[in-house]
């Protein structure tokens, strides 16, 4: 009789302080969130070359070694609240690197994407080449698979999730349930919190959060762009396949890169 007293009191005491806990716990639902993308060049140059074209890649790269930064970094912001999301990169503040082994579709790519969660849709506006597009379509749906990992970002735990998307391209994404909105970089999302990190490994490319502000965003800073040719994804893709049906092997990279 006294052990059963016991163990009652003792879940009570547990259940009672795993409530109280509960109701303390603060979700973020406005703010902004600054990320870092690192694009990791000496290994993006490396996969262009091949038996082909060793003869002059391999000196142009011993000698993009030799000045140039592995990785190529740029600042991008998520304004968000619980309805949008409004992700775009910063000005660059650095001049340009003119050297033409620096140029790579998928380290350049710098989308203006605003996300409607309520309606699970995107406008998109992408600079493809000399043209712009403004891509509407709905969120990209993707089959994450949790797991138990978990790491620190900008002050947040988060939880590790891995997939698979466009058929081949393996995700990994970091994302935080306390903040309470199914976001994240670029145009990924769909994970029950918002993604703060985000790597897509084989691609050579990462997006991390550097800093998590809580605070009101004006409803006019969430407007999507709308700038660009009117397109869907699907629609995206054919002109683009048109486009590089001549490009050969050379064509995927871009392809991919786009198709983000």
């Amino acid at each position: 009789m006294k052990k059963t007293l016991k163990l009652i009191i003792i879940c009570t005491i547990i259940f009672i302080t795993n409530h109280c806990f509960a109701q303390n716990v603060h979700f973020v639902k406005n703010g902004i969130i600054e990320f870092e993308k690192r694009s990791n060049m000496y290994a993006l140059i490396k996969k262009r070359i091949n038996t082909r074209n060793e003869t002059y890649m391999q000196q142009a790269f011993d000698a993009y070694k030799k000045n140039n930064p592995q990785f190529k970094s740029a600042k991008s912001t998520l304004k968000f609240n619980s309805d949008k999301g409004l992700y775009k990169f910063e000005e660059e503040a650095v001049p340009a690197n003119n050297n033409w082994l620096n140029s790579n579709p998928i380290a350049d790519l710098k989308n203006i994407i605003a996300t409607d969660f309520k309606t699970e849709t995107s406008t998109t506006q992408k600079s493809v080449y000399e043209a712009t597009y403004l891509v509407k379509d709905s969120i990209r749906k993707i089959n994450w698979k949790i797991t138990d990992e978990t790491r620190d970002i900008a002050g947040y735990e988060c939880r590790r999730a891995n997939a698979i998307i466009m058929d081949s391209v393996y995700v990994v994404a970091y994302y935080s349930n306390q903040i309470a909105v199914s976001g994240g970089p670029e145009s990924f999302a769909g994970l029950p919190g918002m993604i703060l990190g985000l790597a897509l490994p084989h691609e050579n490319i990462t997006w991390f959060a550097t800093k998590v502000t809580e605070v009101t965003v004006p409803e006019k800073e969430l407007l999507p762009p709308t700038k660009g040719k009117p397109v869907d994804n699907a629609g995206l893709k054919k002109v683009l396949t048109a486009a590089m049906k001549d490009w050969g092997e050379y064509a995927q990279p871009d392809l991919k890169a786009f198709s983000l």
